[in-house]
């Protein structure tokens, strides 16, 4: 079965740097559209950052210029490195995959099949 597995969270003061990763097992990275979303507490769930299979990738507003997307097709790993932290981020982070569109970047959750566990951020001022 689908497995993706968060990690690289932690704590980190602001202007600072984390880089997530999402590590895939019974599934292609390479092949569908990938995401990362983010939910802080008492928010909906968002989305953050996404690659398609070509490699085209989306970004919020909020994080476009901060953030970047990225996949090790050998490591069969999805990757997020976060810089210039603001307290503003501090959120579960969450991987996700699907497995029905390669091309599709949209930040919609109804994209997406499969879903890791998340992972801490939390920034402080």
């Amino acid at each position: 079965q689908v497995q993706l597995v968060e990690s690289g969270g932690g704590s980190v003061q602001s202007g600072g740097s984390l880089r997530l990763s999402c590590a895939a097992s019974g599934y292609t990275v390479s092949r569908y559209s990938m995401a990362w979303f983010r939910q802080a507490p008492g928010k909906e769930r968002e989305g953050v950052a996404s690659i398609a299979s070509d490699g085209g990738t989306n970004y919020a507003d909020s994080v476009k210029g901060r953030f970047t997307i990225s996949q090790d097709n050998a490591k069969n790993t999805l990757y997020l490195q976060m810089n210039s932290l603001k307290p503003e981020d501090t959120a579960m982070y969450y991987c996700a995959a699907s497995d029905t569109y390669s091309y599709l970047t949209r930040l919609d959750r109804q994209l997406y099949n499969y879903w890791g566990q998340g992972t801490q951020v939390t920034v402080s001022s």
